[in-house]
């Protein structure tokens, strides 16, 4: 007998990016209901839930009975911002061994109104002790390590890196949600330049304040089925053709150019059975913009070291001559990214393939879900989502 094959039904995104009046539990409350109402189900169809533990310890176990659910399948992955991906591809697993047949994402995020809700872990073991913090190694100083080698490597400019803030903000301001939460944060909500983004103030060299993620409150929800559900659900399945992960970490022998995305990407990309030249839409993560560029590379969109020319003369904006299209909604560094931003992936990833983008694609049939979690230059895991609106 086939295993049963998995898509995702259905999908909510909060709408505001700064909520003060609600927790983080009842953003991911209300996501789950629109999802569900989205897909035309209802909380009795869950038998699955999937939590990163954003709202913390315990919280992946407390959330079903929080909405009020028994699931028979629950699980906890927490891996930063990769943990979306990993659960897509633990719910499909889950699908196709006939362990569960309706499954529920969740996410929700205070991060700014009540800096609550982000990552739901610290490192605070023996290598980051004994061996990073001491010496003032922060988050973004990881990052900035990374982009400091690739350049010092492939001559990537920061004019290039600012490019991809540039296109990001060019599709937040297509996006209302977006463009009302920049207002909310007082960012101006106008385009951006490259030279804006290299005139904006140093964070941790190379990477300057636009090079990096916005901080704002938000949540989402996904609904993913098997097949034998989805006749009943009311709109057009996003099928799953491929769901990867892996995991890096650093040695002093490590190059730190070169992300986790190279083994998932493969992976992923080899159960689809398609390559990254057939991508239509690429939501890739987008924390800082060495991030992004760094992953377009290991995905194979371009070879390595080539990630900069790609994003200047790729055509990557919706609309554009190119056939790839890049965080169509505005991505992290203009739209949203509460702290672990891998479920709007999946979010924005379905809305192009059901044609429902603020920023749409014309006959967008493939898409690309990569998220990141934990910190290049240092440790960090990789998921990486194949979608396509065709059933495999």
């Amino acid at each position: 007998m086939k295993a049963p094959r998995t898509a995702i039904v259905g999908v909510h995104e909060h709408p505001r990016r700064v909520e003060p009046d609600l927790s983080a539990w009842q953003i991911k409350a209300a996501c789950a209901a629109e999802a569900l109402a989205d897909a035309g189900l209802t909380w009795s169809d869950v038998d699955a839930v999937y939590d990163a533990s954003e709202t913390g310890p315990g919280a992946g176990l407390a959330i079903a009975e929080y909405l009020g659910i028994t699931p028979s399948v629950v699980d906890t992955t927490s891996v930063g911002g990769s943990s979306y991906q990993a659960h897509v591809a633990h719910a499909r697993d889950a699908i196709r061994a006939g362990r569960a047949r309706v499954a529920l994402l969740t996410y929700g995020s205070t991060a700014r109104s009540k800096a609550t809700g982000g990552a739901a872990f610290q490192w605070n073991y023996g290598p980051v002790a004994e061996q990073e913090t001491p010496y003032g190694l922060t988050l973004i100083g990881s990052y900035a390590l990374a982009a400091r080698r690739h350049m010092h490597e492939y001559g990537t400019t920061p004019e290039q890196l600012a490019e991809i803030a540039v296109i990001a903000r060019e599709h937040a301001l297509r996006n209302p949600d977006a463009v009302a939460g920049l207002e909310a944060m007082r960012i101006p909500a106008v385009p951006l330049t490259v030279d804006a983004v290299l005139g904006s103030k140093p964070i941790a060299d190379p990477l300057r304040l636009l090079d990096c993620c916005l901080v704002n409150d938000g949540g989402g929800a996904v609904v993913l089925a098997a097949e034998d559900v989805v006749p009943d659900t009311r709109k057009a399945p996003v099928w799953v053709l491929g769901a990867a992960e892996s995991a890096k970490s650093v040695d002093f022998g490590s190059d730190i150019t070169s992300s986790a995305a190279v083994e998932s990407g493969a992976a992923a990309f080899g159960q689809a059975g398609v390559k990254p030249s057939d991508i239509d839409i690429a939501m890739i993560y987008d924390s800082f913009t060495i991030t992004t560029l760094m992953i377009l590379e290991d995905l194979g969109f371009c070879a390595k070291g080539e990630g900069g020319p790609f994003v200047q003369g790729a055509g990557l904006r919706a609309g554009d001559a190119g056939r790839l299209s890049l965080n169509t909604d505005g991505g992290g560094l203009s739209s949203s990214h509460p702290g672990m931003r891998g479920l709007f992936l999946l979010i924005e990833a379905a809305r192009q393939l059901r044609g429902e983008s603020t920023a749409q694609v014309d006959g967008a049939r493939l898409a690309v879900a990569h998220g990141n979690g934990g910190q290049l230059g240092t440790r960090h895991n990789a998921g990486t989502v194949i979608l396509g609106r065709d059933r495999p």
